[in-house]
């Protein structure tokens, strides 16, 4: 007998953690010390669980004593400036210091990093309000990287279970094997093979799997309160396209790209006119997976991450309770998302591969 998993304790226990997580962010920060949060409050908490940063910040609460206190760990920060420079980013104490570092000086701006001229030197802007002060090359293990290298050894553990549960019991899974061979049957049977073909799709299994469950961890993990939304990060999907993109590109066959450059069966003027048409949607393609990924989840949060603001902004039963309700909605509806997102990222990258190896019979046509 198949045993159902329910989403709505899974959904409730997210929502609970992000109001605790929001409350005692705004705890004492209002406007008159009331304990309601401001509109600006809500932006700038809303800000912080999208932006990456260079330390894990869970909440912050103000004491009674007016002192701010901030629950989380630092991550280390290494600089190439004249020079190799490591040290944790706790010197920052979440940007209100300077960092004094080999007799150089650093100040985080709108999280990121810029060298200033000594242990009172500020950030100087130009007229459009952007920075212009000297930024050094930035290695950094941030918050992002770290769920990146969290995720990495997740998939490591699950995957090294699934294969000793078959060699230890001959082909048949079990524990770790159970849950994931019905997915990766999926991606191969449902995924790869009808858009890739059967001679064909074992080349990129590897990567199909490997795409799937790293997109659908990391939104798993974006909707807890610690932020960490490497999705929602655009340089991350530019590099996940970038390697759909290469690998498209050097899979491609002759008629791959005899078929970009010289379309068979086209009048020689259209296919001159056709042919930097095709060309540029080689490169549209993965812009496209770039941005669709980047986008959805960038939405999803700011949408839910708004409703839940809006029950510390109305503070009153009816408005907090419809807020409640269809924010555990859109809680939901985000976990089937993250999934989603996942597949359609997988799908479009075995389309794509398979366009490239596809061979055509020109005679057939």
């Amino acid at each position: 007998m198949r045993r159902k998993i329910s989403l709505k304790p899974i959904t409730l226990l997210l929502l609970l953690t992000t109001f605790v997580s929001f409350g005692k962010e705004q705890e004492g920060h209002g406007e008159q010390k009331t304990g309601k949060a401001t509109e600006s409050e809500v932006k700038a908490y809303i800000q912080h669980h999208l932006k990456d940063s260079y330390d894990f910040n869970l909440f912050s609460y103000t004491t009674d004593a007016g002192e701010e206190k901030h629950v989380g760990f630092p991550l280390p920060v290494i600089l190439w400036d004249n020079g190799l420079k490591v040290f944790s980013s706790s010197k920052f104490h979440h940007g209100k210091t300077i960092a004094e570092v080999g007799g150089d000086y650093y100040k985080l701006h709108h999280s990121k990093i810029y060298k200033v001229d000594g242990p009172n030197g500020e950030i100087i802007e130009d007229e459009n309000h952007h920075a212009i002060n000297d930024k050094p090359l930035d290695f950094s293990i941030t918050k992002n990287v770290t769920m990146i290298f969290m995720v990495f050894a997740i998939m490591f553990f699950m995957f090294s279970r699934m294969a000793k549960s078959y060699k230890k019991n001959n082909g048949m899974p079990k524990g770790m094997g159970r849950f994931l061979e019905p997915i990766v049957l999926y991606v191969r049977d449902e995924i790869a093979i009808p858009n890739i073909g059967e001679k064909h799709y074992k080349r990129y299994m590897s990567y199909l799997l490997t795409v799937f469950f790293f997109v659908w961890i990391v939104n798993l993990f974006g909707l807890t309160p610690i932020g960490m939304n490497v999705t929602n990060n655009i340089a991350v999907t530019l590099c996940l396209a970038l390697i759909t993109y290469f690998i498209t590109t050097f899979s491609g066959n002759k008629n791959y790209w005899k078929h970009i450059f010289w379309m068979p069966g086209v009048p020689v003027p259209m296919k001159i006119i056709l042919a930097p048409i095709e060309l540029l949607g080689t490169i549209i393609k993965p812009f496209a997976l770039m941005i669709r990924l980047y986008a959805n989840i960038t939405a999803g949060h700011v949408v839910l991450m708004s409703i839940i603001g809006m029950i510390f902004l109305f503070q009153n039963w009816i408005g907090s309770s419809l807020s409640f309700l269809l924010a555990f909605v859109l809680a939901i509806l985000e976990l089937l998302v993250a999934a989603l997102q996942a597949y359609i990222f997988t799908v479009l990258s075995a389309l794509y591969f398979g366009m490239a190896v596809e061979e055509h019979h020109d005679e057939a046509h």
